[in-house]
């Protein structure tokens, strides 16, 4: 793998993963409500579970871009993802379609959906190509602008469908699907 591409990987999912620790710590007793309403965790579990996730995620994003934990942070991110992928596969299999994910902080609810699961579990796999080999070569100043247009790109490709992926219940309700 070029090492541009390694480089802009691994920091998009630090991004990622930043920003999931971040919107969980804004809003602990938000997140603590909808891990709960998941219910799979025991009552007792919830709280520290609430507490642990964020701390887990903000290490992850910090192992990604450490350059000793080349293995760590992709299997850590990938873990993660699809540990999310299947709480929400458990509870839309339940039939409990109305569950806020969790994922996209205070400021706004996402109800799990078959697209988040989806989501999830890509976004695992890009986790996991972050292990190919590196190519070994020099990072240049062209890198470096490809790099940030990149990450531009994807942060603006992810809040599109973020934003599709919320109105997605209201498409449903009116179609008659649900």
């Amino acid at each position: 793998m070029d090492p541009a591409i390694h480089l802009g990987l691994r920091t998009l999912l630090a991004l990622l993963f930043g920003a999931a620790a971040f919107h969980k710590l804004r809003d602990v007793r938000g997140f603590r409500e909808a891990l709960a309403a998941y219910g799979l965790l025991f009552a007792w579990l919830v709280r520290p579970a609430a507490l642990l996730l964020p701390v887990v995620e903000a290490s992850v994003a910090a192992a990604l871009m450490l350059p000793g934990a080349r293995v760590a942070g992709p299997v850590g991110a990938a873990a993660l993802l699809l540990l999310y992928a299947l709480a929400m596969a458990v509870n839309l299999a339940r039939g409990r379609y109305d569950l806020d994910c969790g994922c996209a902080g205070p400021a706004a609810r996402r109800p799990i959906s078959g697209w988040l699961v989806a989501r999830n579990v890509g976004l695992a796999a890009l986790a996991l190509l972050a292990l190919a080999p590196v190519r070994l070569r020099t990072l240049g100043w062209l890198d470096a602008v490809t790099i940030i247009a990149a990450l531009a790109t994807c942060a603006a490709l992810h809040a599109a469908v973020d934003e599709l992926l919320s109105h997605a219940p209201a498409i449903a309700r009116a179609r008659g699907e649900v």
